[in-house]
């Protein structure tokens, strides 16, 4: 019996194999400008799924999306009785503008707090939708971050009779939050692409981050002014405020307080305040988005 014909492809390595019959690895990572170009091709998809999951988030409860502003009101009072009344927190600040001052603080870090412990989850919690489909995994982050924006801009009607009750009624510097929150979004979703790369290898950050973000917020003047804080203790390097003034959860507060508020005026605001925000955004947005990019062909697997 004569012996079978040598192979055409043998001695062959795998590699070249795959690019002698045109096969590609499943899932690979595109370029970064193709993978850009399928998040926009998805652009209808990561609103849908926006919108559903704040649909559903309060589904079950009575009051349904009223939480959306019951939730962080009720925060706001609670650390007004602790900050404002118990430790006094509001010295600095004239009274009238105290408590406008604290709802808009919690308000807006409620913002970043939400995008973040949202995309920790992103993809760890949303592995049977990962595996079974193929899409840009950055599209479920991207997702969460503009679920969060579209509930702040719910809860805002609340925070503007807040402040108009308070005395500041809407002038043109209110066009401000714009700008301002826009520069958040950007900020907040780097932040949820880095931490949802981190949370889909390490599902125990989800159990991490909220110490990690509560201490964030008590350094980020949310319940008190920053300089007026630090020129009490003459005992702190003066540095400190910069730091924590730069610190962007602050800068975003910071400008959306200046907007709103008619006595927040330019001097509780660091220098170049716009500038801060500005490069926290791309930092943030750029850094988070690459980051993400990179690990895209290893998400939902084993």
């Amino acid at each position: 019996m004569s012996a079978a014909p040598p192979s055409p492809d043998d001695g062959l390595s795998p590699a070249q194999l795959a690019e002698k019959y045109g096969l590609s690895v499943s899932g690979a990572r595109p370029g970064l400008l193709t993978y850009v170009k399928q998040l926009w091709g998805r652009r209808h998809f990561i609103l849908a799924f926006s919108q559903a999951k704040l649909t559903a988030q309060y589904s079950q409860a009575k009051l349904g999306q009223l939480w959306q502003v019951v939730t962080p009101l009720l925060n706001a009072a609670v650390y007004f009785f602790i900050f404002g009344m118990l430790l006094n927190a509001k010295r600095g600040i004239p009274e009238h503008v105290y408590v406008p001052f604290l709802v808009t603080g919690v308000f807006v870090f409620t913002f970043t707090q939400s995008s973040v412990m949202s995309g920790v989850r992103s993809i760890s919690g949303n592995l049977g939708l990962v595996r079974a489909l193929h899409f840009p995994r950055a599209s479920l982050p991207i997702s969460f971050s503009l679920q969060q924006l579209q509930q702040l801009l719910f809860s805002m009607i609340v925070l503007f009779a807040i402040v108009m009750a308070f005395g500041s009624y809407p002038t043109w510097s209110w066009l401000l939050i714009v700008p301002a929150l826009t520069l958040q979004f950007v900020f907040n979703t780097g932040l949820a692409l880095i931490f949802a790369r981190l949370g889909s290898r390490t599902p125990d950050l989800a159990q991490l981050m909220p110490f990690i973000l509560r201490t964030w917020m008590y350094a980020s003047g949310v319940m008190f002014s920053i300089p007026a804080m630090l020129a009490r203790n003459d005992q702190l390097p003066h540095w400190l405020a910069d730091v924590l003034q730069w610190n962007p959860a602050a800068v975003y507060m910071d400008l959306v307080r200046f907007a709103l508020i008619d006595d927040y005026t330019a001097g509780y605001l660091p220098s170049h305040v716009w500038a801060l925000a500005l490069g926290w955004a791309l930092l943030a947005g750029v850094a988070g988005f690459v980051y993400f990019w990179k690990s895209e062909e290893r998400y939902g697997r084993g």
